[in-house]
Order: C-alpha cells, then structure tokens, then sequence
C-alpha cells in the first residue's frame, strides 16, 4: 500500500509569522499535536505541541513571538509514492509520529501514526513504529 492511499491531504497549515498562541489555538481547533509551517505550500519546519512548551514557554519566548522562532526545521519527510512500511520504518527510525508528505518541496499532505494503525491492515507497521517511537527517552540532567 502507497501512502498515497492513506494520507492527509489538504493539511492545514501556518505561516512563519504567525504567533505560538495563534498556531496553539489553531491546533486546538483542529485537535493535532502539531502544525506544518509552511510559506505559500513550500514546507519550511513543523511546529508542535511540545515545542511550543519546551522551546517556547518554558525558555519564557513570548507568546506572541512567531513560530519560525521555535519551529523544527530540519524535519524528516516522505513521499506520496513511497510503502506505508517505509513510512513507518522511517517514523520508527527517527521516533516521530507525524510524517509530512512532500513533492517538489511542496506539501502535499501528512500521515500519522493513527491513519497506519487504522488504514494499513497490512503486518505490524503501526505497532513496529508505535514500538520504536515510543521508547522511553533518558531525561537530560
């Protein structure tokens, strides 16, 4: 199966000016975890929940700061075309559970650990990456 077949099109996206308070509420409306960042359709970074916490507030960045200030940048990607196992693997691979899709820089959707579990019946893949995506981290002190 083709991620294609899978995927979240039509993500719904932010801009790297707009304010963390802005993308928290809209993830809140949307009920996500996260945000791709994007300029017209051209991905740039992917903002989260976690980072809004961690890079954000709890580094006392002004809720009004814009989220290019404390988005991931360097952010891993798939594409249309590839396996939902590669999907996975590469989730479980880099312990993320929201994949962005892109096609020519642009993106074209996303798929997340929930839309393998629910729409791959195919062997273990969301349980593979689930696994590995879920290994608790050593906390930094």
């Amino acid at each position: 199966m083709k991620v294609k077949e899978i995927m979240t099109p039509d993500v719904e996206t932010c801009g790297p000016n707009t304010t963390l308070q802005e993308a928290a509420s809209k993830m809140k409306e949307l009920d996500v975890g996260s945000i791709p960042v994007s300029d017209d359709k051209k991905l740039l970074g992917i903002v989260t929940d976690r980072d809004i916490v961690t890079r954000g507030i709890a580094k006392q960045v002004s809720l009004n700061a814009p989220v290019s200030d404390i988005l991931s940048s360097d952010i891993v990607k798939g594409n249309a075309e590839m396996d939902v196992e590669e999907a996975a693997s590469l989730m479980a691979e880099h312990q993320i559970r929201r994949l962005p899709i892109v096609e020519d820089d642009q993106l074209v959707g996303i798929v997340s650990l929930g839309d393998i579990a629910v729409k791959d019946k195919t062997y273990g893949n969301a349980d593979t990456a689930l696994d590995e995506v879920s290994e608790p981290a050593e906390p930094e002190r």
